[in-house]
């Protein structure tokens, strides 16, 4: 870490350039140089055709030319207008109704909505819990606004999740500390492609009621590639459960329409509370609120209102679906040539079910990734392995990669 020439260092870890988009920059450095065919990036979380090009959902589009001006230039509401937030409250439950109080408030992206969960339901020094394979901003966001964080292990020797270890964590913290924030990522986990099963959600359940009433938990669950999982409805089949938590548990939703809707730059998403009881489902929407107006003020008008248009228009919405269904099956296309190219020439990955991303395990992913990198292959080095962006990559790449990583690692 560089050490500050005038700004306030303030205990983070800051470094030169972001890691995952200076890769994507030394990517797009020698295709400009190379030519496109010449190069593999698989860095980033956004979803490309097979030529490498942004796929934005035509249906979503029609509705954003349409818009009014009134529609995108006029301020928002700092929790966002009141039609988005019924919206939201739709696109994240679908067929599920909630029974406890349901909160939203608006927020620039899935990251924003994490945010507020961060800046809200942690004490400041405490810890943040989630798994040893995380997105990086997890521990950045904690890092701004001075909070810690510890990790369970993820999975375990039969390659399932961890419970016993995330239970042990959890009860360690409480220990020294009476209120806890835990995020799931879950399905489609970011970086490993894992999604938490009935019996993992049972887990987590059963791990909060052994902990003491008198301690505060709040549970975010970051669902930002849920829609590109699989069925839509049966990658909601879990809700039910996060309302079955013990009391003294909160349950928040990080919602984004990023990758749902395509609109990655719009950075348009929602926090959503859960309540048992409406005293607490007010004091969250006060405080995100107040926490909104203190760094972003309020969201981008016009994804509000495209959201808003195309769950009040259900013939709309149902071409929406069917548009995201037919690249949600490509994406799965690329991710079963991967893995039966994996097992093809032994490559071990970390337990995927679908997603954006395979990550794979690997002692020296620095290194392994900066010899790929001379081959013109970009992929993301983390602390445990290496991860792949089969979202970014045509099919037939997603069956060349497994051999070339191997190579690679075999190599060192």
């Amino acid at each position: 870490m560089t050490e500050m020439l005038f700004a306030s260092q303030q205990g983070r870890n800051i470094p030169k350039e972001d890691k995952i988009f200076g890769i994507n920059n030394r990517a797009k450095a020698m295709i400009a140089k190379e030519g496109k065919d010449k190069v593999v990036n698989a860095t980033l979380g956004a979803l490309l055709d097979d030529k490498g090009d942004l796929i934005v959902l035509s249906s979503v589009t029609e509705v954003f030319r349409n818009l009014a001006p009134a529609e995108f230039a006029e301020y928002a509401p700092i929790a966002g207008t009141p039609a988005f937030r019924e919206a939201v409250k739709k696109d994240c439950f679908r067929n599920y109704e909630p029974k406890g109080f349901v909160e939203v408030v608006a927020a620039p992206g899935g990251t924003g909505a994490i945010k507020n969960a961060v800046a809200n339901y942690a004490d400041r020094d405490s810890k943040i819990l989630f798994a040893d394979w995380f997105w990086a901003p997890y521990r950045s966001i904690a890092e701004e606004m001075g909070k810690g964080f510890e990790t369970f292990t993820f999975f375990n020797e039969e390659r399932k999740f961890n419970i016993a270890s995330f239970e042990e964590k959890v009860k360690a913290l409480l220990q020294v500390q009476d209120r806890l924030l835990v995020i799931l990522n879950t399905p489609a986990h970011n970086p490993t492609g894992y999604a938490l099963t009935e019996e993992d959600w049972k887990g987590v359940k059963e791990v909060f009621g052994r902990t003491p009433s008198d301690k505060k938990i709040t549970l975010l669950v970051d669902t930002a590639y849920i829609d590109f999982a699989g069925d839509e409805d049966e990658y909601r089949s879990y809700l039910p459960v996060l309302e079955e938590m013990p009391g003294h548990v909160l349950t928040l939703i990080a919602h984004s329409l990023s990758k749902a809707y395509t609109l990655y730059g719009m950075r348009c998403g929602a926090t959503i509370c859960i309540a048992k009881d409406k005293a607490v489902a007010d004091e969250f929407k006060q405080v995100c609120e107040f926490s909104s107006r203190s760094t972003w003020s309020n969201c981008a008008k016009a994804p509000q209102v495209i959201l808003t248009k195309i769950y009040d228009d259900p013939q709309l919405r149902d071409r929406v679906f069917e548009e995201r269904k037919q690249h949600r099956d490509m994406l799965i296309s690329r991710a079963k040539a991967f893995e039966a190219a994996a097992a093809e020439c032994g490559l071990v990955t970390v337990p995927f079910d679908t997603g954006f991303f395979v990550s794979v395990p690997c002692e020296q992913p620095d290194a392994v990734c900066a010899k790929l990198e001379e081959e013109g292959i970009f992929l993301i080095p983390l602390a445990k392995g290496i991860r792949v962006s089969i979202a970014s990559v045509a099919e037939n790449i997603c069956r060349m990669l497994p051999a070339r990583i191997k190579a690679a690692m075999d190599s060192l």
